[in-house]
């Protein structure tokens, strides 16, 4: 095989962009193979920007994660993919495969329940409510918001809520509080790559059965591999 080659790097060319608190220049990844090069802006970068993975201290500071932390998301989800294509690498097939395994499932599994969440309380004549979802849910994790909504709705409403959504809305609470089991703070997210690991599926399934008894972990497994295709999208 022709020798591959990549790099990530602050794109200097572009405008500095604020990162939680912090102006940087956008991070690129460049990729080289058979003497073509093709450069794009970090998934990663690009998630973690959002003001949701910030977390403003009493000070009115911000912390989030660091750039390391970024460039080391990204070179995972590089070596992952060059391995997984082997002898057959192409630019065009490693730029495919990188937006697929690169995808955070929680990011792009939210949308969706946030479009199910606005309509379960604009059926229930309930409409500042899903106002108040559409736009929160830029700021804010909307995992967070549910565990809000546990502690202030009534039992039967919030009962009601999370079974409806086991079938008119993706497995993102589901994901998202498995997510919370198994990592810690900044670095919140479940990406594609890791799903592909069956020992990932394995322990999913037994976090599902124990803390969501009363759905089928099967349906649910299932319900997340029809997902990963899907962007997140905007109001």
């Amino acid at each position: 095989m022709n020798k591959i080659s990549y790099k990530t790097y602050l794109n200097d060319r572009l405008k500095q962009v604020d990162f939680h608190g912090q102006l940087t220049h956008p991070l690129y990844v460049q990729v080289t193979f058979e003497r073509k090069t093709i450069f794009f802006k970090s998934y990663y970068f690009e998630l973690f920007s959002k003001s949701r993975y910030g977390l403003e201290l009493p000070d009115g500071s911000v912390r989030g994660p660091n750039m390391e932390q970024i460039i080391e998301k990204e070179n995972e989800v590089i070596h992952f993919v060059i391995d997984k294509l082997e002898g057959g690498f192409s630019l065009e097939a490693f730029k495919k495969l990188y937006a697929h395994f690169s995808t955070d499932l929680c990011d792009v599994t939210e949308f969706d329940f946030i479009t199910y969440l606005y309509l379960f309380f604009d059926d229930k004549k309930m409409p500042y409510m899903a106002e108040l979802i559409k736009w929160g849910t830029r700021q804010l994790v909307t995992y967070d918001l549910i565990m809000d909504f546990k502690k202030v709705l009534k039992k039967t409403l919030y009962n009601e809520l999370i079974e409806q959504a086991f079938e008119k809305a993706p497995p993102y609470l589901q994901l998202y509080s498995f997510m919370m089991s198994t990592k810690k703070w900044p670095m919140l997210c479940l990406t594609a790559m890791e799903w592909d690991n069956m020992e990932t599926i394995r322990s999913f399934k037994e976090y599902v059965e124990l803390h969501y008894p009363n759905l089928k972990s099967t349906e649910l497994i299932r319900q997340v591999n029809a997902w990963p295709n899907y962007r997140r999208k905007e109001f």
